[in-house]
């Protein structure tokens, strides 16, 4: 019987690995070695949070800040000289890049927008009456208390920038961006109050992006002051609901 013709043996087939990084390698290694750390809360050891199933060991780290140093910080003689510069300006050193009398300008009116909120605050605690009033009177007070620090805070850093804070009556009401109103009721006084609040929270927001990082100190001041205006027409906002 006639035997069928063996097929020559072809060639084998030789796959082509591209060459891989040590960072791809990292990364492959990293998916199919076991993680104690990734899976579920159960086979997870107790106090280490989950990490990403893909791992890529080839990005690079961002860094944080200006990687180049200003020149402050490698030249000391130029720092000392810049010190010793209008040595009689005290915290204004020469690198204050915003105009001071506009900033020491806005600080007074600033001043002037807490000092009538006090008053106002002050006023209302006084003369609230009834159940419910006395409730609310608690809660000027403590407002009231509030405004008055935040008056002194501000007026320190008037005094730190070489300014003069103005604590001057006459045109007092002109220079606060809040108003002074009395109110005839419980509702009305909480209202505006209110009002007044809202009217420091966006004067504060606007001072704090024009000071920018050119003044971080009478930003961070200003942003602490904001926080507690915030705080404040929360409460009054619950109020209105008595």
């Amino acid at each position: 019987m006639r035997q069928p013709a063996l097929k020559p043996a072809s060639t084998p087939f030789k796959r082509t690995v591209p060459n891989k990084s040590p960072g791809d390698k990292l990364k492959v290694k990293a998916e199919q070695s076991p993680n104690p750390v990734r899976g579920d809360k159960k086979s997870r050891p107790p106090g280490l949070k989950p990490i990403p199933d893909m791992i890529d060991f080839n990005k690079p780290k961002r860094g944080r800040g200006n990687s180049k140093l200003p020149q402050l910080l490698v030249d000391k003689a130029l720092l000392q000289k810049m010190a010793r510069k209008n040595v009689d300006d005290g915290a204004v050193t020469p690198d204050y890049s915003l105009d001071k009398k506009t900033v020491i300008h806005l600080l007074n009116e600033s001043l002037a927008t807490e000092i009538v909120c006090m008053l106002r605050y002050k006023r209302h605690s006084y003369v609230a009456r009834g159940i419910k009033g006395r409730m609310v009177a608690k809660e000027f007070v403590e407002h009231a208390d509030q405004e008055l620090q935040h008056a002194d805070q501000i007026a320190e850093r008037i005094m730190q920038l070489g300014g003069t804070p103005n604590f001057d009556p006459v045109g007092l009401a002109e220079r606060s961006h809040a108003q002074y109103h009395s109110g005839t009721n419980l509702q009305e006084m909480i209202r505006e109050n209110l009002v007044a609040e809202r009217i420091a929270i966006e004067n504060y927001r606007a001072f704090i992006q024009y000071l920018g990082d050119a003044d971080p100190t009478t930003r961070r001041l200003l942003e602490s002051i904001l926080a507690m205006e915030e705080e404040h027409a929360d409460d009054l906002t619950d109020l209105l609901e008595i």
